[in-house]
C-alpha cells in the first residue's frame, strides 16, 4: 500500500504532467541533437572554407595572409664515383687500384712480348735461311744468338749443339723452347691470378658488408632505420660488383693471349725444325 492518498483526480493530472514531461525532455534531447550535428556540420564547412581560403591566398597572392614559406631546393644527387668511393672505403679503393694497375701493366706488357715480330721475327727468318744456303754458318749462329726473340734463342741453341749431331741439336733447340714457353707462361699466369684474387676481394668485401649491417641490427634497441642498414649494404654490392669488372676481362685476355702463346710456339717448332732439317744428315764428330 501506499503511504499516502492521493485525491480524486490527483492522479489524473499526475499521469498527465509525467506523460508532457516525458515528450518534453524527448522533444528537447532531439533539438540538441539536431542542433549539434547542424552545428557541427557548419563547423566542419566553414573548416573547410577556413583551408580552401589559406591555400588560396598564397596562389590569390594577397598580401594580408600568411607568408608563404619558400620551397627547399631539391638536393643534388651524388655523383657515381663519389658513391663507390664512399661504399668502398680506403682499404677497398685502393685494393682494387693496385689490382687494376697491375692487371693494366701486365696486360700490356704480355701484348708487346707476344708480338709475331717479338717471337718470330720475319727478317731473322729471312736472314738465316739466307747465311746457310751460303753455308756461311758462324754467320747464321751469330746472328741468331744476337737476336733477343724466341726463334733467335732456340735456332742458335741448335747450332750450338750441331757438332755434337743433329739429334742432340734437335733436343737442345727443345729443351730451350719449353723453357722460353715456361717463362712466357709465368708471365701470362699473373693475368689469371688477379682474375681469381679480384673477385675473391670483392667477396671478403661483401662479408665485410654484411656483418656490419647486422652489427648495426644486433646494438639497436628499436628497428634500425633502411639508411643506417645503406652502408653495409652497400660495401657488400659494390665490391662484389667492383671485383667482378676487373675479374671478367683479366680472365677474357689470359684465354685469348694463352691461345695465342700456344699458337706462336707451334710456329717457332714448325720453322725451327723446318731451317735445322737441311742438317738432318749430321752424325756427332768423331774424336
Amino acid at each position: 500500500m501506499l503511504p499516502f492518498r492521493l485525491a480524486p483526480g490527483a492522479a489524473q493530472r499526475f499521469a498527465g504532467l509525467v506523460v508532457l514531461s516525458f515528450l518534453l525532455a524527448s522533444w528537447g534531447i532531439s533539438l540538441h541533437v539536431s542542433s549539434g550535428t547542424a552545428w557541427a556540420q557548419a563547423g566542419d564547412e566553414d573548416l573547410e572554407n577556413v583551408k580552401d581560403e589559406e591555400g588560396a591566398a598564397p596562389a590569390a597572392g594577397d598580401s594580408g595572409g600568411a607568408p608563404a614559406q619558400p620551397a627547399q631546393p631539391p638536393q643534388p644527387k651524388e655523383r657515381l664515383l663519389q658513391f663507390y668511393f664512399k661504399a668502398l672505403g680506403w682499404f677497398y679503393t685502393t685494393a682494387f687500384l693496385l689490382i687494376s694497375f697491375t692487371l693494366v701493366a701486365l696486360v700490356v706488357m704480355n701484348i708487346l712480348t707476344l708480338r709475331r715480330s717479338a717471337v718470330v721475327p720475319l727478317p731473322l727468318v729471312e736472314g738465316f735461311e739466307a747465311h746457310l744456303n751460303e753455308k756461311r754458318y758462324q754467320e747464321a749462329y751469330d746472328l741468331a744468338k744476337n737476336d733477343e726473340s724466341f726463334l733467335g734463342h732456340v735456332l742458335s741453341a741448335g747450332l750450338g749443339k750441331l757438332s755434337a749431331g743433329y739429334a742432340q741439336a734437335i733436343e737442345a733447340m727443345q729443351e730451350v723452347g719449353e723453357e722460353e714457353t715456361m717463362k712466357l707462361e709465368h708471365r701470362l699466369s699473373y693475368i689469371a691470378l688477379l682474375g681469381t684474387i679480384s673477385p675473391m676481394v670483392g667477396l671478403l668485401g661483401t662479408v665485410d658488408g654484411m656483418v656490419a649491417s647486422f652489427q648495426v641490427i644486433a646494438n639497436s634497441a628499436t628497428t634500425p632505420k633502411p639508411s643506417e642498414l645503406a652502408k653495409g649494404i652497400s660495401t657488400a654490392l659494390v665490391t662484389t660488383l667492383v671485383g667482378l669488372w676487373l675479374a671478367i676481362p683479366a680472365i677474357l685476355v689470359f684465354g685469348i693471349m694463352r691461345n695465342r702463346l700456344a699458337r706462336l710456339t707451334l710456329e717457332v717448332g714448325i720453322l725451327s725444325e723446318g731451317l735445322m732439317s737441311r742438317f738432318s744428315n749430321v752424325g756427332p764428330k768423331k774424336a
